[in-house]
């Protein structure tokens, strides 16, 4: 069949409200434009009639066996037959009637066009103040933060793209966070991505959103962290790291006081528990890179920090060199306790001695059998 320039795609799960509203208000902008699309359903195991009523209103109608947002745009985007798609809600919220800012952008060249809500407009009671003034902006912001686009509405449900760049990114999460990985994957993939301004009105429908604000809100936040092993390795693992290793090296020639406050042998426990927990999460930002570039799930240019070039060699060779250092800083200090028949030491001086030495010797096995696990990684495997 030949390819046509849009599909309008609309997941369904028992929405016989509103459906009918929203399909011929797509078939109305598909007329009134002159472009040659075709509205499809993404039903998702509908109970209500709602397939019946897409067939009556001229739509085409194909059934995602898989549960969830995601998987029903999934399977809609990969039946669709436009060169363009246009995703949008079938509650009644989004305005079927206005879509050719998204097309104009899209016949511009841009890959993906978002809606934006905040700019466009809200119709009172649309949308619940716990998602107006926290959820979105801050789900919104987190998005940004770990991934800088002009996204600016992360979960706006109204938006366009080009069918071949989308699916391109293989896109796989099945629930209501497929709206995060949209952008997420598209930004880590330099895809060309704009906004434009789109009215939201109220919910049309008797009966409560699928939506599950605190459940769907914490499944975007995870998908977010999970995508971003800087924010939720490296730069914490690094700020550990630093404290640590100042807090080590200090302590270890000399107590501290500050005010009235005195920073010793008990300070300088911890401050070693912070490096070695520091160099942990930066040997785990390591092993997730690592393996997402392996995966083709990120590409490798946006992967540009240190440990990124970090490699089985270079980890063995700096762990042994460690290792080695904490095992002859430990027979030093087991000479020293034996220099006084192994009798009573004073503790202060022995522990900013043994405190580093034990450090030395776990940060080097750490990165010891961490090279050898970032070697498995990269061993090359059939497709």
């Amino acid at each position: 069949m030949d390819e046509l320039e849009l599909t309008i795609l609309m997941p369904c799960l028992n929405e016989a409200e509103t459906l009918e509203d929203c399909i011929q208000k797509a078939q109305k902008f598909l007329a009134d434009s002159g472009i040659v699309g075709e509205v499809l359903i993404a039903d998702n195991g509908s109970t209500d009639g709602s397939q019946e009523i897409a067939r009556r209103n001229g739509a085409r109608v194909v059934n995602v066996e898989e549960k969830g947002y995601g998987a029903a745009l999934i399977g809609g985007s990969n039946a669709a037959r436009g060169k363009y798609v246009i995703m949008g809600d079938t509650d009644g919220s989004h305005d079927f009637l206005s879509l050719m800012p998204f097309v104009e952008k899209l016949r511009e060249g841009y890959d993906l066009v978002v809606g934006n809500r905040f700019r466009g407009g809200i119709e009172k009671g649309a949308m619940s103040p716990l998602h107006r003034y926290l959820g979105n902006p801050v789900l919104s912001f987190i998005g940004r933060l770990f991934f800088p686009s002009k996204v600016k509405d992360f979960h706006c449900g109204l938006r366009g793209y080009k069918k071949e760049s989308i699916q391109a990114l293989n896109l796989h999460t099945t629930g209501m966070e497929y709206a995060s990985e949209m952008i997420v994957q598209s930004t880590l993939h330099k895809l060309k991505m704009t906004e434009v301004p789109t009215f939201m009105k109220k919910d049309g429908r008797s009966r409560p959103p699928h939506l599950r604000s605190w459940h769907d809100g914490w499944r975007h936040l995870k998908f977010l962290l999970m995508h971003a092993p800087n924010w939720l390795f490296f730069y914490p693992g690094l700020v550990f790291f630093i404290i640590g290793l100042i807090g080590t090296v200090v302590l270890s020639i000399t107590p501290v006081r500050i005010g009235g406050v005195g920073f010793g042998t008990h300070t300088l426990i911890y401050a070693a528990m912070l490096t070695i927990v520091g160099m942990q999460l930066l040997m785990f930002s390591t092993f997730v890179k690592t393996y997402a570039v392996n995966s083709r799930f990120i590409p490798p240019d946006s992967v540009n920090d240190v440990f990124s070039r970090f490699t089985m060699d270079k980890g063995v060779l700096i762990g042994v060199i460690l290792f080695l250092l904490g095992l002859i800083s430990t027979i030093v200090a087991v000479c020293v306790w034996a220099g006084s028949s192994f009798g009573n030491l004073d503790p202060s001086p022995v522990m900013r001695f043994t405190i580093p030495s034990i450090e030395l010797t776990v940060i080097g096995l750490q990165l010891i059998f961490g090279g050898f696990f970032v070697g498995i990684l990269n061993i090359p495997h059939r497709k």
